[in-house]
């Protein structure tokens, strides 16, 4: 995989300043045509730090050696901006996260809120399908002591069922995230509650790092399976959230937690997963994406070359 030449990256820095910086960065070696590709990395939109506007913002990241980034839907982005974006820097935006689920979760009591929910989420597909996406990236249901788990698995699936023909019709994957929601706490039940939904357009966004506090990454992916759709990258240290705090578990790079990286290839070889990878991090300047973008390289490395 080519690889960004630092000593001339941080020269042009120098020279040219930030945005001169960003356009530099994008006439480096392009990375490898997708179909070379076992993995395709991107990473959240709102972890470039480098560039003023969205197209310096995509030729940060191109330069940084990501295929994609990921948009936050519904969003305050121009369509034809980004795509402008995607077609002068050869990124595309493989998927986006809904905007609205913490704050409008579909298990919500309020009627109305539910409501708000659903419209949003058909807002992000049609967003990510007028982008060339695959995936709207869900966090289906909140539990806590107002919005108890029982009521949170049916009321949410029914929510979200109502959804998924426009899913069908547009070609876009619903998947769902393992997050600290209370809920879905386990691989069977996660599995179970995807396919209750009887429909291929439904997965699972499988977040490594998120599994860590709770369980083991390498165990879920064996039981997901095929359900895994996209997965997102960050490592969690169990030392750190013993010693710190729980939520200092995640202030370690990706590949020196306890996500056991190799055992995660190993899963993911058994699956036969191949496709994108994003990484879901503290994000900064160029020379901070390029740091994580090599930290997914050594991460993934184990992986055969093909499934």
């Amino acid at each position: 995989m080519a690889s960004i030449d630092r000593r001339q990256f941080i020269a042009s820095s120098a020279a040219i300043g930030a945005t001169g910086l960003a356009y530099a960065a994008g006439l480096t070696v392009p990375p490898m045509q997708s179909e070379e590709k076992r993995i395709r990395k991107s990473l959240k939109y709102n972890m470039i730090g480098a560039g003023e506007s969205l197209l310096e913002k995509f030729r940060v990241a191109k330069a940084c050696a990501f295929d994609g980034i990921e948009l936050d839907a519904p969003g305050n982005w121009d369509l034809d901006e980004v795509r402008n974006a995607m077609q002068t820097t050869g990124l595309v935006v493989p998927g986006v996260v809904l905007s609205t689920h913490w704050h409008k979760p579909f298990n919500h009591p309020d009627t109305q809120t539910r409501n708000e929910a659903k419209t949003s989420l058909e807002t992000a597909l049609r967003n990510c399908k007028a982008l060339g996406g695959s995936s709207v990236l869900v966090v289906p249901g909140v539990v806590n002591e107002s919005m108890p788990y029982e009521e949170a698995y049916e009321r949410s699936q029914n929510e979200l069922a109502q959804l998924v023909p426009l899913a069908e019709e547009l070609g876009i994957d619903i998947l769902f995230e393992n997050v600290w929601n209370n809920f879905l706490l386990s691989p069977l039940e996660a599995a179970r509650y995807v396919d209750e939904f009887q429909s291929s357009r439904v997965g699972w966004y499988f977040d490594i790092g998120n599994i860590v506090n709770y369980g083991y990454p390498d165990q879920w992916i064996d039981t997901l399976g095929e359900r895994i759709r996209k997965l997102d990258v960050k490592d969690f240290s169990r030392q750190k959230r013993n010693d710190e705090g729980l939520w200092k578990g995640f202030s370690v790079n990706i590949g020196d937690g306890d996500a056991q990286w190799e055992r995660v290839c190993s899963a993911l070889d058994r699956i036969g997963y191949s496709g994108w990878a994003s990484a879901e991090v503290g994000g900064g300047d160029a020379d901070r994406l390029a740091e994580i973008a090599n930290r997914m390289d050594r991460v993934f490395s184990s992986l055969k070359s093909r499934p």
